[in-house]
């Protein structure tokens, strides 16, 4: 019986929404935590969060990121929305961060409504899943329950991911936080969205490691438009898409880049190098009409596994008033 492209893409697209909504819910968090006490929890997160990517759309990749550098930190409780003078805010892997704003408005309306209910931790949780579907994503359920953290060091960020980590010492920081290869090729894809500095990949236009070359996973190609953009000597907080062409759009363009040589992090171009991940990123360009689904699912599940990292839950930690300050 010949089957339709079509048919096929129907029972994938059902079998997507099962596997999303049975998606496995971590140890100490559930979906519907606050069905009782805060029924109008998703709601309330939601609207905060389209109405600031409505009005700045580069605000998605913002918010996104504020959970991955959350849960690299202590685990996902909230830490990185501390303010202080030594907080993790301060770190310098956290000082490009943005959208703080948009927590704040869910948290102050979540206050109003639900007081002293739903923790910061929890809806950046759920803003990044909001912010995933506006940028063009798929939608997955949010394990809910955690609490708030009491402790922000700038200190203790020495561990996040960074852009010149080698293969081997991205593998080995997530599977400090029990993360493993495919959910590091998976979790990273999120820089389909977002920008970095010129500061963070300017090294590899010109010596890269002392060669007085560029380095030799950039194509040929792109090397002319990364160095109009980050010209030496130029402008270190020029921010250029780490998606070129879909700086915006939560899609599986970023993996056909680092295939064709236009990663611009060295930290990303080596997925596509390194023989250990690039079967994954293989997987994610599988046939034209699979490969946005199979990246989705697995985008999902692989953000409620680091969702679920390091947790505090039932008297752990507090639930804050304010995300910016402990009570």
């Amino acid at each position: 019986m010949k089957v339709s492209s079509f048919n096929i893409m129907a029972i994938l697209m059902c079998l997507l929404l099962a596997t999303l909504t049975t998606i496995a819910q971590g140890q100490g968090t559930r979906v519907g935590f606050y069905r009782t006490t805060c029924p109008s929890v998703e709601s309330i997160v939601r609207t905060a969060v389209q109405s600031a990517v409505q009005a700045d759309p580069t605000l998605a990749a913002g918010v996104l990121r504020i959970f991955f550098h959350d849960c690299f930190v202590h685990g996902c409780d909230g830490s990185v929305l501390l303010d202080g003078p030594s907080s993790e805010k301060t770190a310098p892997p956290n000082l490009p961060l943005r959208g703080f704003e948009v927590i704040d408005a869910a948290k102050s309306q979540l206050e109003t409504t639900c007081p002293g209910v739903v923790s910061c931790a929890d809806i950046s949780a759920l803003a990044a899943r909001d912010a995933v579907v506006l940028a063009g994503g798929i939608s997955w359920q949010v394990p809910l329950g955690r609490r708030d953290g009491l402790v922000s060091q700038a200190s203790d960020t020495v561990n996040l991911p960074a852009f010149n980590d080698s293969i081997s010492v991205q593998i080995s920081k997530f599977a400090d936080k029990g993360l493993n290869i495919q959910d590091l090729v998976t979790l990273v894809g999120a820089h389909t969205i977002g920008t970095g500095a010129c500061v963070v990949f300017r090294y590899r236009l010109y010596n890269f490691n002392g060669t007085n070359q560029p380095d030799p996973d950039i194509n040929p190609s792109f090397l002319p438009q990364l160095r109009a953009l980050c010209p030496e000597g130029g402008d270190d907080s020029r921010r250029v898409a780490l998606d070129t062409g879909s700086v915006t759009r939560f899609d599986t363009s970023y993996f056909t880049n680092l295939r064709n040589g236009r990663g611009v992090l060295e930290s990303d171009a080596k997925l596509w190098s390194d023989s250990t991940t690039r079967p994954i990123v293989q997987r994610f360009l599988g046939l034209s009409g699979l490969l946005g689904l199979t990246f989705n699912v697995e985008f999902g599940r692989s953000m409620v596994k680091m969702g679920n990292i390091e947790l505090r839950t039932g008297s752990q930690g507090e639930i804050r008033r304010v995300c910016r300050a402990t009570n």
